[in-house]
């Protein structure tokens, strides 16, 4: 299942100048740079170098979410070119993440990209024993210049009576399947559980989402929510918003749920996307003086979490994304290396939920820009009213929202939603990112006609 372990036995090998602990995108892409800049650099990872992205979450999905929106294409074409017969074939997806995305779960590949950068791998668990020093399955190195940590983040599961006690799913189960269930419950609405709910919906599977919150989505704008909900609702995916499983229990290969309002739930199979948390535990943090409890790693501008400690990725709190941990690994490797730039800055994170309507955000939400105090303006366009909207037709579900800092007039968040949303999201990052004044994008030309032209009428309505 795994590649090679790049071992070393020489007496030398136990002193280096950097340890990476934890393979993952964030990880790998720091190791890696340390090692091409010279470095005697050891990276440590206990799974897959490349961690949860390529071989469980990022990739894999999208191949999934990919399939199903060919089958929603084609059964949008009746009104509009013809007529079709849409026949899917989930093991044609699951052939795909096996043969071409994950290479059967083997990781040979990184672990041969990494070595050949000049670093050295070690497959293991590594625990931190003190400033510079980290154990690996027993075995001890001391680390020059210090110890970068990117042990990721792991499902969290609740503590739902009896779920402990029951084979249910994970992300990684979901994107693992041979074939898809006949039926699915989903506990947690929010990105991985909306993904994945709606790619399996598209094979065919009966499929219920549970959220706790009172809405889909709850970190995304109310609006997107209540778009991708309703889409949902028209694709026959059951949506229990503001429902609380209280009990758990698989009798006869069916899996069954209780809601907090009495009503029983039954699904085949039960897939938990509850959210992530940052993988602390046993790394051995509070040998450096760190909280092995807390939610997080705090670091600074530069990604220093202790003296010669880096940390990147999930276990920062600033969101479980490739591209904030990739990010992430190049400040790091930067302070490393003694090269200048700029501190971390993190007002225009994006974000992209790929759902079918897609949900890209950047920036702050309404919400969450008021409660920095920020005195807001909002503008909101439906992609279904704009010119490229209308030729679309069938799944031209969308809008635009803008938030605005009414006091210094710039975007301080913008959600694009609908075909295509991540993409629309990148002009509306670039204005939130450089902070362009709301004059000048109201002076700029917008392509007509193009899906990115609803944030002109955003524009006008935000006044």
């Amino acid at each position: 299942m795994a590649g090679g372990t790049g071992q070393h036995t020489d007496t030398e090998s136990d002193t280096v100048d950097v340890v990476v602990v934890g393979m993952g995108v964030g990880g790998e892409h720091v190791a890696g740079r340390l090692a091409e800049a010279g470095l005697d650099v050891l990276g440590v990872e206990a799974e897959l170098v490349g961690g949860e992205c390529p071989y469980w979450a990022c990739v894999p999905s999208k191949i999934m979410i990919r399939a199903g929106n060919l089958l929603a294409e084609a059964r949008r074409v009746p009104g509009m070119a013809g007529r079709t017969e849409v026949t899917p074939d989930f093991g044609t997806v699951a052939a795909r993440i096996r043969d071409e995305a994950t290479d059967d779960w083997d990781d040979k590949a990184a672990v041969d990209r990494f070595t050949g950068k000049g670093g050295r791998f070690l497959r293991g668990r590594a625990r931190l024993t003190g400033p510079r020093r980290v154990e690996v399955d027993g075995r001890a190195f001391t680390a020059r210049r210090g110890v970068v940590l990117a042990s990721g983040s792991r499902p969290q599961i609740p503590p739902v009576p009896g779920l402990a006690d029951v084979p249910y799913w994970t992300n990684r189960d979901a994107v693992s399947a041979k074939e898809a269930p006949p039926s699915l419950l989903v506990l947690g609405g929010g990105p991985i559980g909306a993904e994945l709910a709606q790619a399996y919906a598209r094979f065919g599977t009966a499929v219920t989402v549970v959220e706790a919150a009172e809405r889909l989505l709850p970190s995304e704008e109310p609006e997107a929510a209540a778009l991708v909900a309703e889409v949902f609702r028209r694709e026959g995916i059951d949506v229990r918003a503001g429902a609380r499983a209280v009990g758990v229990r698989h009798e006869a290969g069916t899996f069954r749920v209780t809601l907090d309002g009495g009503e029983e739930l039954t699904a085949r199979h039960l897939l938990v996307a509850t959210g992530r948390r940052a993988a602390l535990a046993g790394l051995g943090v509070e040998h450096i003086g760190l909280d092995p409890d807390a939610k997080a790693l705090h670091v600074d501008g530069r990604m220093r979490a202790a003296d010669g400690v880096w940390a990147v990725g999930d276990v920062t709190g600033h969101g479980a994304f490739t591209h904030v941990a990739m990010y992430q690994g190049e400040l790091a490797a930067r302070d490393i290396l003694g090269e200048p730039g700029p501190d971390a800055d993190y007002r225009a994170l994006p974000r992209v939920t790929f759902t079918d309507p897609e949900v890209g955000a950047v920036g702050l939400t309404e919400h969450a820009a008021r409660e920095q105090g920020i005195r807001t303006r909002t503008g909101l366009a439906q992609v279904p009213s704009s010119t490229r909207g209308w030729i679309h037709k069938a799944g031209n579900d969308g809008l635009i929202k803008l938030v605005a800092d009414a006091d210094r007039d710039v975007l301080v968040g913008a959600t694009s939603a609908g075909p295509m949303g991540g993409e629309v999201l990148y002009g509306l990052a670039v204005a939130v990112h450089a902070e362009v004044p709301l004059a000048r994008l109201r002076h700029m030309m917008f392509a007509y006609p193009t899906f990115h032209r609803t944030v002109e009428q955003a524009l006008q309505d935000l006044g």
